[in-house]
């Protein structure tokens, strides 16, 4: 059987890098292309920052960049391995690092969806809005719940994948399923290796939110929102590329949102 584990990539941050490669940095070029073209000042909060990659992307390109994170693993890899910007200990659930300190806060890679109830949620929005100037951006990525909409392609269904790091074959096992009276994407993932070790059992879910779900949550606390669309972004087929603009869907498995703060506390 196997044995439990908090989550075996975050606990693990160079395991993480090693699965989730992004060496031209998309994901940080793309969220930098949403700051520059909606006029974003310098100061900029990675909330969820993980490794730090993409804010020391945005760090080299000249913005002064704060990372927070739940996982002190996380966050020592990232002060280790991706230098630069600053880098904190914060919880997205509510967080406080000074009132109008930033002029964006950025939250990549679903990590939004971590919010699983509305109090949550409100929790954050309400923390994002402290901390950001009067005119502020919050630019986030995450999966599109939208998708699940008579969809079942992603469900049900284990998907296998693996990689190979430092010379041991790392395989996972992976079942999505819909929690419809929670609202949650759940996940059930087994890792293998071939190293001979134990597997691992991940369980994590992630919130579903709709496109005019969010909108509703976002004018509840003082954000307009200037895009909210499909795509293209860094995990989108094809993925975002230097001159591409937001699509006008919402349909498809990603959602990009980018909003402005005009009601501030």
């Amino acid at each position: 059987m196997p044995t439990a584990a908090r989550n075996l990539l975050t606990d693990n941050p160079a395991l993480y890098e090693a699965r989730f490669r992004d060496p031209g940095r998309l994901a940080g070029r793309w969220t930098e292309d949403c700051l520059r073209r909606h006029g974003a000042g310098a100061r900029v909060l990675d909330m969820g920052c993980g490794t730090g990659r993409d804010a020391a992307h945005l760090h080299g390109a000249g913005r002064e960049v704060t990372g927070a994170d739940l996982s002190e693993a996380m966050l020592a890899h990232a002060r280790a391995h991706h230098p630069g910007p600053e880098y904190v200990h914060a919880d997205l659930h509510g967080f406080d690092l000074g009132r109008g300190v930033f002029d964006a806060v950025v939250c990549l890679d679903s990590a939004l969806l971590y919010c699983h109830t509305n109090d949550r949620l409100d929790a954050f929005l309400s923390s994002c809005r402290r901390a950001l100037v009067p005119g502020g951006l919050l630019v986030t990525e995450m999966r599109n719940g939208a998708y699940f909409l008579g969809r079942t392609d992603l469900l049900d269904t284990p998907t296998v994948d693996a990689f190979t790091w430092q010379g041991t074959v790392y395989r996972s096992t992976t079942t999505l399923t819909v929690d419809r009276t929670a609202q949650l994407l759940r996940r059930r993932r087994v890792w293998t290796a071939s190293d001979g070790s134990a597997p691992v059992e991940q369980r994590s879910a992630w919130r579903l939110l709709f496109p005019q779900e969010l909108r509703h949550l976002l004018a509840g606390h003082g954000f307009a929102v200037l895009e909210l669309h499909d795509g293209p972004g860094p995990r989108t087929e094809p993925p975002w590329r230097e001159g591409r603009l937001p699509g006008a869907t919402a349909d498809a498995d990603r959602l990009h949102l980018v909003a402005r703060l005009t009601t501030p506390h």
